[in-house]
């Protein structure tokens, strides 16, 4: 079965990429910063896809492998270590302690392991706070521009295309692993785990597995994310960013790579849009500025309530019944 299942999405593919490329050229910078957060949350959602969406596997500890990912960056990079190797680098990083924390899935499933995950968070988050020497706790720590080529990205416009770049290799992996027999084995254990154990799947070892390709994409968008913020402290990764993560999986659709683009361009966009309705609605509205934190936290909440209740399947199973819908017209069947 071919990636893309006609000449019209190969079009559409290279129109959409056309399109993207040309981005810089005429964005704000403000919006050039909304861009490059999509694309590093595009990246950590599918990661947190592989793992709950492929693998049926729980987890609230992207936050806490976004920050390892981060850190390991600060501290490779500080030392002059080239873009091309802290990238991997902090990916496997993230991917080791993302195994670690994968070993209660041996015995744990479902709520228990999500628990057990965000035992992940806080450990994590501790570890970040006191080691100063390292993450210079509280107070944070720099990250110097990535170069490549003898280029600097030192700003969102010049990053733009790196994350881009990076955005689609990992979708494209993630793409072809469900083609794969490992990709086949994850999706054997969601729907079954005994069965594929029976079937002849060693599900820890493809459990461990599933947690270390998860950690890998969400430690290259904690990579990524260092480059772009320059800074970092432990208050860039909250318990809120794994929230935030597992609302793009289920908005956007679980078990789905398109899913995972969908969610994450919708949850990041849908602050910066109530920050602008509420911008415009100030001069009558003056307490809508003041309750802008209250009221995102509100629309996130009810738009995931929506998608649970009206559209579980999420954005990508709207989308694909669309297209089947117009490949049909006019027929109805």
């Amino acid at each position: 079965m071919a990636i893309f299942d006609s000449s019209v999405s190969r079009v559409l593919l290279a129109v959409f990429l056309a399109v993207l490329l040309a981005v810089p050229l005429f964005a704000t910078s403000y919006w050039m910063d909304v861009c490059n957060r999509i694309g590093i949350a595009v990246i950590a959602a599918m990661g947190l896809n592989i793992l709950t969406g492929f693998t049926g596997q729980i987890s609230l500890g992207n936050a806490a492998f976004l920050s390892v990912g981060a850190y390991t960056t600060a501290a490779l990079a500080g030392r002059g270590v080239p873009f091309l190797l802290v990238l991997p680098a902090s990916g496997l990083v993230a991917a080791l302690v993302g195994m670690v924390f994968g070993v209660p899935s041996l015995r744990l499933k479902g709520l228990y392991l999500a628990i057990a995950t965000l035992a992940a968070h806080f450990i994590v988050e501790f570890t970040v706070v006191h080691w100063e020497s390292m993450t210079g706790g509280v107070a944070g720590t720099s990250i110097p521009s990535a170069k490549l080529l003898g280029l600097e990205f030192g700003d969102d416009r010049r990053l733009f295309y790196p994350i881009l770049a990076l955005a689609l290799l990992h979708l494209f992996f993630a793409r072809n692993l469900f083609r794969s027999k490992v990709g086949k084995a994850f999706i054997a254990i969601r729907d079954h785990d005994i069965s594929a154990e029976v079937m002849g799947v060693d599900v820890f070892r493809h459990k461990l597995l599933a947690f270390a390709v998860s950690s890998f994409f969400v430690g290259v968008a904690g990579s990524l994310l260092a480059y772009q913020a320059h800074i970092i402290s432990p208050e860039n990764f909250p318990l809120g960013v794994a929230i935030d993560h597992l609302g793009m999986i289920i908005i956007g659709g679980l078990g789905s790579v398109l899913g995972s683009i969908l969610g994450a361009t919708f949850i990041t966009l849908l602050p910066e849009l109530l920050r602008l309705a509420t911008g415009r609605l100030a001069g009558s509205f003056p307490s809508l500025v003041q309750l802008f934190a209250a009221l995102k936290l509100g629309v996130f909440g009810l738009a995931i309530v929506l998608f649970l209740v009206f559209e579980p399947d999420g954005m990508a199973a709207r989308w694909q019944r669309i297209k089947a819908y117009w490949k049909l017209y006019p027929f109805s069947y």
